[in-house]
């Protein structure tokens, strides 16, 4: 499909003017969402794209005046629960290819995306 070959690289950028001199960057393709941070000691973190489970897109004042946002995602990950695309450009597209592709993502692998509402066995239902 087309989210397959579409892959966004984007690096966390500086609150003010929006330069990107963070050592974090983000990796967002068809299959996986990679964040990998430092500079002597990198830390890369990979979520499955069938884990998002949700998307959110915050801006600041700050962050509108230098074209940047943060997007969230919500995920059913272990490790991180809650993935923050910090300081980024682009965020509203790349906020609709995350809900693009994480969707068919769970198509192809023929997965649903369920929530926990805390009933259990033992409520007598």
């Amino acid at each position: 499909m087309q989210n397959e070959k579409r892959e966004y690289n984007e690096k966390k950028r500086v609150l003010f003017f929006g330069l990107p001199w963070t050592f974090t960057s983000y990796r967002i393709g068809g299959e996986l969402l990679t964040v990998k941070k430092g500079l002597l000691k990198t830390i890369e973190d990979d979520c499955y794209m069938y884990k998002v489970q949700d998307v959110k897109m915050t801006t600041t004042l700050l962050e509108h005046l230098f074209g940047l946002s943060t997007v969230i995602c919500y995920t059913g990950d272990t490790t991180d629960p809650q993935i923050s695309l910090t300081h980024i450009k682009n965020a509203k597209e790349i906020k609709g290819f995350i809900l693009e592709a994480s969707e068919e993502a769970r198509r192809r692998r023929r997965t649903t995306n369920t929530l926990d509402i805390g009933a259990s066995e033992g409520d007598g239902y």
